[in-house]
């Protein structure tokens, strides 16, 4: 096989400031695409190789122990457990198909980097950070579409069925993160537009960057064949050559500074609370606090027994949860995953064997770590929704 024979794998070529690139579009679960990206490294003409990865997915890939360094303590404070519950339920997604499939899903870039590392060759990694992708894709979303992104990732990917042959078909043309949200992605423009459109303009700004070093002038691009039309356009289209395309596609839009909704509930409760107090003395105003702390307390106990938290930190669901609705910066389900943490700490056996644990609903009861993560989203959802049920129980009972 020659270094320009890539097992008909679908390529792209063109010529951007005196760069050449070479587009090579690969499936993310097949034995030949890993062939044809090790035969076009090993047959020489290129002097850089770039990935269709980001430096966390090529940790993860290459230094798989990576995983066993997390901290849940750091996680909680950070507040990422909903982004490391995520990548958890994606890479859940990628075992299934790694045990159906028989390869790994993504080794044709690990492939890509390590035989250009070998080779002496340059190595760039020009895909997105997932958790930018996914941010950023939240954002866009609005409340339907974040309840139905939220359920995808929920049930979807933590299914144990085995992955169906269209949808297999569609990964071998398509894209990882476009193929793990199935169908809801295809159907929503502005999830569409972060998961594949942005990431396209992003990697052509990546290439577009090594034209400014001197001894770039090949370039052998290993990407999802799902991408290869968009970035070829990208790669030539002039708004990408603009030096500030990569700083706008990795900025997450900020958020309000003013935390509204805990101010409007704040009210919503004070001015209850005095209307009370006016229409029924300490009584009804007593009364509309007890409901109020009841209520929400019950909710958010409710959701830390669905997640099997300790008893301890369901107590401290129960306790917290009248109160964090009104503090931006905390949430019930912060303060009993810290709890259930402490009581229950992750040994380092659970986090060698969370990886496997995930890929099962139930393996999500069973481990410890991901346990604390089933307590923060169970009893924060358990407070939410006691929170518009305490709300309309005060309306009815003011209105008596």
């Amino acid at each position: 096989m020659t270094a320009m024979d890539f097992s008909d794998q679908p390529v792209k070529v063109c010529t951007v400031n005196g760069v050449e690139y070479t587009l090579l579009g690969t499936a993310h679960v097949s034995q030949k695409s890993i062939d044809a990206v090790r035969s076009a490294i090993a047959g020489g003409g290129f002097d850089t190789v770039a990935v269709e990865l980001d430096a966390n997915r090529h940790r993860q890939l290459t230094q798989p122990d990576a995983l066993y360094s997390l901290d849940i303590f750091q996680i909680i404070r950070e507040e990422k457990i909903g982004l490391v519950a995520a990548n958890l339920s994606l890479a859940a997604y990628q075992r299934r198909l790694a045990e159906q499939l028989g390869v790994e899903p993504g080794a044709e870039l690990k492939a890509a980097a390590n035989d250009a590392a070998q080779a002496g060759l340059a190595v760039v990694l020009i895909d997105r950070d997932a958790g930018t992708t996914l941010k950023r894709a939240w954002n866009a979303l609005g409340w339907l579409q974040r309840s139905r992104l939220a359920a995808e990732l929920g049930m979807g990917l933590l299914s144990s069925d085995e992955i169906g042959e269209e949808e297999i078909e569609r990964l071998k043309e398509g894209d990882m993160l476009e193929s793990s949200f199935g169908d809801f992605a295809r159907q929503t423009p502005p999830l569409y537009e972060a998961l594949i459109a942005e990431r396209d303009r992003y990697m052509a700004a990546k290439l577009l960057q090594l034209s400014g070093t001197g001894n770039t002038k090949r370039v052998l691009a290993v990407v999802g064949a799902g991408h290869l039309a968009g970035l070829e356009r990208a790669l030539q289209d002039p708004l990408n050559h603009a030096s500030d395309v990569i700083g706008q596609l990795d900025a997450i839009p900020a958020k309000s500074s003013i935390p509204w909704f805990s101010l409007l509930l704040a009210l919503f409760l004070i001015g209850g609370f005095a209307w009370g107090l006016q229409q029924g003395g300490l009584t009804l105003a007593g009364t509309l606090l007890l409901q109020w702390a009841v209520i929400t307390g019950i909710g958010g106990l409710l959701g830390c027994v669905a997640a099997k938290g300790h008893w301890l930190s369901c107590l401290a669901a129960f306790f917290a949860s009248p109160l964090t609705p009104l503090h931006p910066a905390l949430s019930s389900g912060m303060v009993s995953a810290y709890v259930e943490a402490k009581l229950r700490k992750p040994t380092y056996q659970d986090l060698l064997e969370l990886k496997n644990d995930t890929t099962e609903l139930s393996g999500w009861w069973k481990n410890r770590f991901a346990r604390i993560l089933v307590n923060f989203i169970l009893t924060n959802t358990g407070t939410a929704l006691a929170v518009w049920v305490a709300g309309a129980a005060f309306f009815v009972k003011l209105g008596a």
